[in-house]
C-alpha cells in the first residue's frame, strides 16, 4: 500500500512532518482538530510537501530523515520543489496548482 510523506505549514510558522496513505483526509484531521495534537492549535494548516513512497516503512524512514533537519534545510527543500507556491510534478515539469510536491526522493 502506498504511504505519503509530508510537511504542513501550520498558521504560526512552524511546521510539521508526518505520513499518510490519504493525504486529503489527513488534511482535513489535521484541520478539524482531530489530527495530531501538535497541529490543533495551530490550525489552519496546508500541506507545502508530500511525497510518494512505495510502502509505510519507505515513509516513515522519509520521515525521520526530514525530522532531522533544520527548519531552515525544510524551508530550502520546500522551495527547491514548488515554483510560485506551487508543486513541480517530476513526471511532467507542470505545475499542479497545488502547494504540495511528490518531489525527489529523501
Amino acid at each position: 500500500m502506498p504511504y505519503f510523506v509530508y510537511i504542513l505549514s501550520c498558521s504560526d510558522g512552524t511546521l510539521y512532518t508526518g505520513i499518510t496513505n490519504d493525504p486529503e483526509a489527513r488534511l482535513a484531521a489535521h484541520n478539524s482538530g482531530k489530527g495530531a495534537k501538535y497541529t490543533s492549535g495551530r490550525r489552519p494548516v496546508r500541506i507545502v510537501y508530500q511525497k510518494l513512497c512505495e510502502s509505510k516503512s519507505e515513509a516513515l524512514r522519509c520521515e525521520i530523515k526530514i525530522k532531522k533537519m533544520t527548519r531552515k534545510r525544510k524551508l530550502q527543500w520546500i522551495a527547491a520543489n514548488t515554483v510560485a507556491g506551487n508543486a513541480i510534478l517530476p513526471e511532467t515539469g507542470l505545475s499542479s496548482g497545488k502547494s504540495l510536491s511528490s518531489g525527489p526522493a529523501v
